[in-house]
């Protein structure tokens, strides 16, 4: 028999160095093709269909400029603009100064159980925008627990912006919790060397530092407030918005022009927010040097008092909104029996969608977040730590920044007339699970793809560097090596987005069918038709699922973070 054929040394190490550099290019070039492909198709196409709908003078769409201008002098487009406007402006007042306070209090005091305080003050991110309404309705409607206290009921205004504070706080507070983590104590004691009291301190190193943080986040509560329609749907009244005209528009009376000339008006303060904040950002620079030394704030019984108080009474009222919330699913029939019974969570005999809702919102929320962080993350990955395509990447960073200054009301519109649109072959997708899955991972991709940037900018270069001294594939390399050291962090982005898709409503609202109906539709639904108890009852649900994920996938990025730590000591140039 004849001896098998051996290739030389020299040919088969270049055979093996092309066969690297082939998968290497695919997987380089071929991730950041598709990234791009599903980014102009998840982003870019629905926006664009919102601004063909709102202008197209076809038979059947917008109606065209002569439409635009009837409504925008209209009277009552007016009287939607002011009432939108006064309550976005009162809600970011009262929201932004609160929140920085309690962040103030957080990290620059010494109050005490600051982890209890602050875990109550997120709470309200685990559950829809309707739970607040709900629960005020029950402690100050017309039949609620403290009705006296009011001159007037809660529906309207005041109404809306109670509502709307509560849902909106912890947003606020968790950009200006991240600006006051970020102090100089060599700032501070050079101040107080120079005579500068508490306060000559505060106005001449802390404010600098941290306006460009207010001015986000009023922008935040802005943007949060003047596209949300879950607060006045359930306690607006006779005060009607603009979010809520746009909601009414589509699903109500099916006119997608309307609403498409409304959500391009929703969605030019977000526009102008994040090109304020990001020129804000520029000008500011960097908040901390590489020698700055970590401020321990002093002792002060009269300051940390004060700021107690301050906290205990924020804690108190958020904790007094959701317990109502809770309590009053739990409420056999409300007010005339008060003894409790699961009779609100019996789904099944009530309309709005039932436990089906519930179980979609939970598939929903587990498809977004597994798919969506290895899609965010990998994607995070290429753009960071692979080198040429230049201009590639920086389409796909600006891709992945649009949705930061998109409404979710305004992406479910644009995904109204884009994927409904007639010849349209992703039509089929209209209604599926896929495509709520795929619009709510477009809506909250820019934050988790921030998180995900941030974890591997931390990364030494040298691991890259390794990979290639050793002939690896860089695709081996990504997933035995980057993702381990990461997993905290890709664990963050799974909660972040299991925790909003099971409590958004704004996009998902026009796109689920009778089959994909989600739970907090199923709020609104059940709400809408009076049984406010189960509307109670699913948000709790909605609330309590979140909470479980949350805290569970917290745990395990705590301990695979200390895992991460020995890692890195073991990084090349460690």
């Amino acid at each position: 028999m004849a001896a098998p054929m051996t290739l030389p040394l020299a040919h088969t190490n270049d055979k093996a160095r092309n066969d690297v550099a082939l998968g290497d290019r695919l997987f380089v070039v071929g991730g950041k093709s598709l990234l791009l492909i599903l980014l102009v198709l998840a982003v870019l196409l629905p926006l664009l269909a919102i601004f063909w709908r709102g202008f197209s003078a076809e038979a059947g769409q917008g109606g065209g400029l002569l439409a635009a201008r009837e409504l925008f002098a209209s009277a009552n487009f007016h009287w939607l603009l002011g009432n939108s406007l006064s309550v976005a402006l009162t809600v970011a007042a009262i929201v932004v100064p609160l929140a920085y306070l309690f962040a103030y209090a957080l990290q620059r005091t010494l109050i005490p159980a600051k982890g209890l305080w602050r875990g109550i003050s997120l709470l309200p991110l685990l559950a829809p925008s309707m739970l607040p309404a709900i629960a005020l309705v029950y402690l100050f409607g017309n039949q609620g627990l403290l009705r006296g206290l009011l001159s007037d009921n809660i529906y309207g205004f005041w109404g809306i912006v109670l509502g709307e504070a509560i849902y909106t706080f912890p947003h606020a507070l968790m950009i200006l919790l991240s600006a006051l983590s970020l102090a100089d104590a060599r700032l501070f004691d050079a101040a107080s060397s120079m005579g500068a009291g508490p306060a000559r301190a505060f106005f001449s190193i802390t404010w600098p530092a941290t306006r460009q943080a207010v001015f986000a986040a009023f922008c935040l509560v802005f943007t949060l407030t003047i596209t949300d329609f879950g607060v006045p749907v359930v306690v607006g009244g006779d005060y009607q918005v603009l979010a809520l005209e746009a909601y009414k528009a589509v699903v109500g009376q099916q006119q997608f022009g309307r609403g498409a000339l409304i959500g391009m008006v929703l969605l030019v303060p977000a526009l102008l927010s994040f090109a304020v904040d990001a020129w804000l950002r520029r000008r500011q620079g960097e908040a901390m040097s590489g020698r700055a030394q970590v401020f321990e704030p002093k002792p002060s019984k009269l300051r940390d008092g004060c700021y107690l108080a301050l906290v205990l009474l924020v804690c108190a009222a958020l904790l007094a909104v959701i317990g109502m919330a809770v309590y009053s699913s739990l409420v056999k029939f409300w007010p005339y029996n008060l003894s409790l019974s699961l009779k609100h969570y019996m789904f099944e005999d009530t309309a709005g969608g039932g436990w089906l809702a519930y179980r979609n919102s939970v598939t929903m929320a587990i498809g977004t977040a597994l798919i969506g962080s290895v899609v965010i993350f990998t994607g995070a990955y290429l753009m960071e730590k692979t080198q040429g395509q230049r201009l590639l990447n920086q389409l796909l960073r600006l891709l992945s920044f649009i949705p930061m200054a998109v409404p979710g009301l305004v992406l479910g519109l644009g995904y109204v007339f884009f994927f409904n649109l007639n010849g349209n072959p992703l039509h089929v997708f209209y209604g599926s699970m896929a495509l709520l899955v795929v619009c709510t991972i477009a809506h909250y991709l820019t934050t988790a793809q921030m998180t995900a940037t941030t974890a591997l900018r931390q990364l030494d270069g040298e691991f890259e560097a390794a990979a290639l001294s050793l002939k690896a594939p860089l695709y081996k390399h990504f997933v035995r090596v980057t993702v381990p050291i990461c997993l905290p962090a890709l664990l963050d982005i799974i909660r972040y987005l299991f925790v909003s898709a099971m409590t958004t409503v704004s996009a998902a609202i026009f796109l689920y069918s009778p089959d994909t109906i989600l739970a907090a539709v199923a709020v609104l639904n059940m709400d809408d038709a009076g049984n406010v108890g189960g509307a109670a009852a699913m948000s709790t649900l909605i609330l309590l699922t979140s909470a479980a994920a949350s805290l569970l996938l917290a745990g395990a990025s705590r301990g695979l973070l200390r895992r991460s730590q020995a890692w890195r000591q073991r990084a090349p140039g460690h």
